[in-house]
């Protein structure tokens, strides 16, 4: 009887731990942390729930989580994340040099991490990174302003206020830096005029990419500086800085808006250019982005390198991470119906 009983045990054991599959909790094939920065924007909802779709498609467990711009949340989710038995962590950074302890943790637990579209700072600990090519973000948006102010032939001169990212986001810089890669020659020249005289992303920087903080500052330099004259373009590197520049400049009396960029294809931001208010938006499809993240992921839990195609730019301070740049597109009135319609990003009634 003892015998048999012991049997009985070890089978039930053999079953249970099969039905497991060991430390993804139910998946054979790996169990996935993915941490978001915030519900708030838009994007980052689209991007948390086209990985869960991606990945769960292929078998993996997942756990999502979004940290509301709280890097404390942030970090504290992770935690859970490793205590939970995730084999891989992707994450898109709230603050990106705030992460070196606790991907110390998940070092020691043998959990390998994918830096999602904003680089982590400051860590060996980072395998890989997915991400777009975001000096061409910037460079877009300023060729954008170049094209539709004519530039090249206009004798102007035009004046162009500066908004920058978040500081924090080693994202903003790039995206700074291609935009003044097409327009510092003509500043330098004089066709362009940025009356506030705030130039640098040290001054022209907006904390947590917050609208409303951006809305604030327009509205200051509008009184301060454009009291008799009118800006005619705005360097935006973000859709929700964007609307918070336009809330500003309708508050005021503007009746035609100046030339504005933004980022993200945002649906309000596509609804604002469809009613003639914000001028252009760089569409990253993060479809595309999840898509990489998937197969990176993929290739880390099989022991495989995953592909790249670019191991030069990304220094993190500790190591140059290697990294997949995926192209953004320029969207503004004449191809909005091309690009996020015809290709299922958003359904016409949306917009």
């Amino acid at each position: 009887m003892k015998k048999y009983i012991i049997a009985i045990v070890s089978l039930l054991l053999v079953i249970s731990l099969a039905a497991c599959g060991g430390k993804a909790g139910g998946s054979k094939k790996g169990f996935v942390g993915i941490a978001m920065p915030t519900k708030s924007s838009e994007r980052w909802v689209h991007d948390g729930e086209n990985m869960v779709k991606e990945f769960e498609e292929l078998g993996y467990k997942t756990v999502l989580q979004y940290a509301e711009d709280v890097v404390e949340n942030q970090v504290s989710q992770i935690e859970n994340m490793i205590s939970q038995g995730v084999d891989v962590l992707v994450i898109a950074s709230i603050d990106g040099e705030a992460l070196t302890n606790v991907l110390e943790q998940a070092n020691a637990e043998g959990i390998e991490v994918i830096a999602y579209d904003r680089l982590i700072k400051g860590s060996e600990h980072v395998s890989y990174y997915a991400t777009f090519d975001n000096f061409q973000v910037g460079v877009l948006q300023g060729q954008y302003i170049e094209e539709a102010l004519d530039l090249k032939n206009q004798a102007g001169p035009f004046n162009i206020e500066l908004f920058g990212g978040s500081p924090d986001d080693n994202n903003a810089y790039f995206f700074y830096d291609g935009a003044m890669s097409i327009l510092q020659p003509y500043i330098d020249e004089g066709k362009l005029v940025v009356k506030s005289g705030q130039t640098g992303m040290d001054k022209v920087s907006t904390l947590r990419w917050d609208g409303a903080q951006a809305q604030a500052r327009m509205e200051n330099l509008l009184s301060t500086h454009y009291t008799d004259e009118e800006v005619d373009a705005i360097l935006s590197p973000y859709d929700g800085i964007s609307i918070g520049v336009i809330a500003a400049l309708k508050n005021i009396g503007y009746k035609e808006l100046p030339v504005i960029t933004g980022q993200d294809a945002e649906l309000a931001s596509v609804k604002s250019i469809v009613a003639g208010e914000q001028t252009a938006t760089i569409f990253k499809d993060t479809r595309k982005l999840a898509e990489k993240a998937v197969e990176m992921v993929s290739a880390v839990l099989e022991g495989e390198e995953a592909e790249v195609n670019d191991t030069e730019t990304y220094d993190n301070g500790k190591k140059i991470v290697p990294s997949y740049l995926l192209d953004p597109v320029l969207v503004d009135i004449d191809n909005y119906k091309e690009i996020l319609i015809d290709s299922g990003y958003y359904k016409e009634d949306e917009i």
